[in-house]
C-alpha cells in the first residue's frame, strides 16, 4: 500500500500582537519556540503578513528572533516580497496586478482629496507607497461616518478603495488605510496560493485586528489568536473563551500545551486544530 503523500501547509500569519508579543496580554514562555520548531518543517511555506514596511519586518524578524519567511506580504496588502538567499525580491505582478484599480491615480493623488478632512492625520513617509494611504486616526472619531465621507468622495472622482481601519494598543491610538481594492490582505493571500499552487485546505491565516477582517470573513480556513480586538471578535461574531459559529474561524482558547492561546501559542493551537495530523511535527526532529 503506497504511503500518503506528505502533508503541506501555506501558513500565513500577522505579525503585530498576532506573532509578535506586543500588546497588553502576556506570552506562554514556550510559544514562540514551538512556533518555530513547526514552521521550519519542509512542508511548511510561511508568509508573514503584515501591515509594516518591509523594513519594519525585517526589524521584527530580528528584534523579535522571529524564523525567516518564505514570502513577505507588507504594507497591509500593497507589497509581496519573495524572500531569497540573496534579499527580498518585489513580486513585478502583484504590484502590477492591483494598480489598475485606481486607474493611474496614486496614494499622494487620493490625499489631495481627503486632505482638508480634520479627523484624518497623515502618517510618516515612511509608511506610505504608491498604494497605501496611511492616517491615525484618534479614538473619539466617529469611524462610520469617516469612512462614509471618503467614499463619497472617492465615487465622485469614479475611484474605489478599501478602507481598512485597526489599532494600535501601545500608542493608543486608530489607523486607516486607504488602499485599492484589491491591495487587501485576503486578494494577497489568494494571489499566493494561486502563485505556489495550495488549495483552502493547505492554507491557513492567522490574526487579531481589524485589517485581518478581509480574511476572516472569506471562506479559507482562519485563526483568532485569544488575544484579538475584542472589536474584531464582535465584528465576526464570537467572545472571549467561546467557540466561533463558523467552522473555518477558530478563536484561540488557550489550555493547549499548558499554553494561554495569546500570539504564538494561539497560531501553534490553531494549526493543530485544522490539522491535527500534524501534531507529530512538534516532537519530531527536522
Amino acid at each position: 500500500m503506497a504511503a500518503d503523500p506528505p502533508a503541506r501547509l501555506l501558513l500565513c500569519t500577522d505579525l503585530d500582537r498576532t506573532l509578535i508579543p506586543n500588546g497588553r496580554q502576556p506570552e506562554s514562555p514556550a510559544a514562540r519556540s514551538l512556533f518555530a520548531r513547526l514552521v521550519q518543517r519542509p512542508e511548511v511555506t510561511l508568509a508573514y503578513v503584515s501591515g509594516r514596511d518591509a523594513a519594519l519586518v525585517a526589524e521584527a524578524i530580528v528584534d523579535y528572533a522571529l524564523p525567516s519567511p518564505d514570502w513577505v506580504v507588507a504594507d497591509v496588502g500593497t507589497t509581496l516580497l519573495e524572500v531569497a538567499p540573496d534579499g527580498w525580491r518585489a513580486h513585478r505582478g502583484w504590484h502590477q496586478s492591483i494598480g489598475v484599480d485606481w486607474a493611474g491615480r496614486t496614494a499622494q493623488d487620493l490625499h489631495q482629496l481627503l486632505a482638508d478632512l480634520s479627523p484624518l492625520d497623515l502618517q510618516e513617509p515612511a509608511k506610505q507607497n504608491t498604494y497605501k494611504l496611511s492616517y491615525y486616526l484618534h479614538l473619539d472619531v466617529d469611524v462610520p461616518s469617516l469612512c462614509a465621507e471618503i467614499e463619497r468622495r472617492l465615487e465622485l472622482e469614479q475611484l474605489r478603495a478599501s478602507l481598512i481601519t485597526s489599532m494600535d494598543e501601545q500608542a493608543e491610538i486608530g489607523l486607516l488605510d486607504v488602499l485599492p481594492p484589491a491591495a487587501t490582505k485576503l486578494h494577497a493571500v489568494r494571489f499566493l496560493m494561486e502563485l505556489l499552487g495550495f488549495d483552502s485546505s493547505e492554507t491557513l491565516f492567522c490574526g487579531d485586528s481589524g485589517n485581518d477582517l478581509p480574511v476572516m470573513t472569506s471562506d479559507l480556513p482562519s485563526v483568532l489568536v485569544a488575544n484579538a480586538d475584542p472589536a474584531l471578535m464582535a465584528q465576526l461574531g464570537c467572545s472571549a473563551g467561546e467557540r466561533s459559529p463558523r467552522e473555518t474561524l477558530y478563536l484561540a482558547q488557550g489550555g493547549f500545551m499548558g499554553m494561554n492561546g495569546n500570539y504564538a501559542a494561539g497560531i501553534v493551537e490553531g494549526v493543530l486544530h485544522f490539522h491535527p495530523q500534524l501534531s507529530g511535527w512538534l516532537a519530531e526532529p527536522c
